[in-house]
């Protein structure tokens, strides 16, 4: 991981301590966090539904920032637990438009490439509110 490209990116994007954790293995950007790099950006994502079912849901985000365009996928699968699934929600739809957005903002800003995550990318992901920072194992 590159500290000196992260910084410069934390500083363009402004965001704050509130916007960025650390994961057991990776650094998280929150959905505050991809919203503020999306709207600095003014990065344009169109959905197309590939699939949309009672428990599953995938989702293709197109997006574009200036000249640079990128396709990429979200998906959700509802289960009882996390063996069984990937989603707790029965919001798969949406959770796989969030999922496909994030990897999509990621990967035309550079973080991607320097291992950070978007928090709605795997339930893994989400902060441990017990103590803030460190996230439950993966």
């Amino acid at each position: 991981m590159d500290r000196e490209k992260l910084g410069v990116l934390y500083k363009k994007y402004e965001l704050t301590k509130e916007d960025v954790y650390k994961h057991q293995h990776y650094l998280i950007i929150t959905r505050k966090g991809i919203d503020k790099i999306q709207a600095k950006e003014r990065i344009y994502v169109k959905y197309d539904v590939i699939k949309c079912e009672p428990n599953f849901a995938v989702v293709r985000a197109n997006a574009s920032k200036d000249e640079a365009k990128i396709e990429t996928f979200g998906s959700a699968i509802k289960g009882a637990s996390y063996k069984d699934g990937n989603c707790q929600t029965w919001y798969v739809m949406e959770m796989a438009e969030k999922r496909a957005m994030s990897r999509a903002v990621l990967k035309l800003t550079g973080f991607y490439e320097l291992g950070v995550f978007g928090e709605d990318e795997s339930e893994d992901f989400k902060r441990d509110t017990n103590n803030g920072s460190e996230q439950k194992g993966v």
